[in-house]
């Protein structure tokens, strides 16, 4: 198979796998326990935690191991507003376990431009004395627009300077250097299984200060911020996998940018076919290397992904992979004002650790074949 889903999950590294094993086997102890296996997984949880650390750029007690990027981004939202009341503000492009939580607390939601960046203007009006939380995605999952949160922190500190900001890293981790991209946040999400780990394991990052009220009780783990026995196993092969990602970033972005150019500029080729999120006569220099997105005119999506996995062996998502199947527009893509007919055939193809030349190739020779398949079935009713 041609993976190039990864914004969805990645394929889990070899040095996570190594990690991992010894702790679902032989040193199995839980953390907390006070005897020679425990003392062993306590020292191991500990080196995870800055090893984690060292990749974000933080404190190790300032890193709140989670089962996964929603968790941790609903412990950042209704943390902050159950410990400060207050009013939460997010973008309309956010990961919805960001949106939803945000929206159901009353919050407000700031626009964004046709290419996916926050409206700083828009973002100055929502922002008042009572805003005490404000969450904006460093990299969006659908679209792959790079926000700069050293300008979205200054908006923050002058209307709004007694907020927290919160950004899930979630996809970053893998692109971006996050001593540097995130360092104005004070709450960074993390999820494992976007960066070569395993699923069911992320992060919150709470820097000192924070004050955020734990949504999980009970046992005080986490130094009381998320109670629950921690997942040594998990903790340390994500801290593998996010450790091999930041060493291999540099080289990764650099062969990643060209393949999503050839990916996106595949589509544009298909006369009278797509439309690219980026806007016409706009550098693609606000994107991530990885993801490349597309939206193809009178073509269904699900239809075009069945052909591409079944006659072609690529597998790729519709937007978001966490609304396949929900068969309800992409929130994201008419939020950059993609209408509704475009969006019913939106391509998001991602690269990451495991993707190589020849499976873009692939993905780049099956793409006009699938699409004028499917183009031959809508005139003449033929079976796809």
């Amino acid at each position: 198979m041609i993976f190039l889903d990864h914004a969805a999950t990645t394929p889990v590294r070899r040095e996570a796998l190594e990690a991992m094993w010894p702790f679902l086997t032989g040193a199995f102890g839980n953390p907390s326990s006070r005897h020679g296996l425990g003392d062993e997984a306590s020292r191991a949880l500990a080196a995870a935690r800055a090893d984690v650390a060292a990749v974000v750029g933080c404190r190790p007690g300032d890193v709140v191991f989670t089962s996964g990027g929603t968790e941790a981004d609903n412990l950042a939202v209704r943390g902050v507003l159950a410990a400060r009341g207050g009013t939460a503000v997010c973008t309309a492009i956010e990961h919805k376990a960001v949106l939803e939580p945000v929206r159901a607390s009353g919050g407000r939601v700031v626009s964004v431009d046709r290419r996916g960046m926050v409206d700083l203007d828009d973002l100055a009006r929502q922002l008042d004395d009572t805003v005490t939380l404000v969450s904006v995605g460093l990299v969006n999952n659908e679209v792959g627009t790079v926000q700069s949160l050293h300008d979205i922190a200054a908006v923050v500190r002058e209307r709004a300077p007694a907020a927290v900001l919160h950004t899930d890293a979630a996809q970053a981790l893998t692109w971006l250097d996050l001593r540097e991209a995130a360092a104005p946040a004070d709450l960074v999400t993390l999820a494992s299984h976007k960066c070569g780990g395993p699923v069911g394991v992320g992060a919150l990052v709470v820097r000192a200060g924070v004050r955020l009220a734990p949504q999980q009780i009970g046992g005080g783990q986490e130094r009381e911020r998320r109670s629950g026995t921690q997942d040594v196993a998990s903790a340390v092969a994500f801290a593998a996998a996010a450790a091999s990602a930041a060493e291999q970033r540099a080289e990764l972005a650099v062969r990643a940018g060209p393949w999503r150019d050839a990916l996106v500029d595949a589509a544009m080729a298909i006369t009278g076919t797509a439309e690219s999120v980026v806007p016409a006569g706009a550098t693609r220099d606000h994107l991530v290397a990885g993801i490349a997105n597309v939206c193809l005119r009178a073509v269904d999506s699900e239809a075009l992904l069945f052909l591409l996995e079944h006659d072609h062996r690529v597998l790729a998502s519709a937007a978001s992979s966490c609304a396949s199947g929900a068969q309800e527009p992409s929130h994201v893509l008419a939020a950059i004002g993609i209408d509704r007919a475009h969006a019913a055939g939106s391509l998001r193809l991602s690269l990451g650790w495991s993707t190589d030349q020849a499976d873009v190739d692939a993905a780049v020779e099956a793409l006009p074949i699938a699409v004028a398949r499917l183009q031959a079935h809508a005139r003449d009713g033929a079976p796809a």
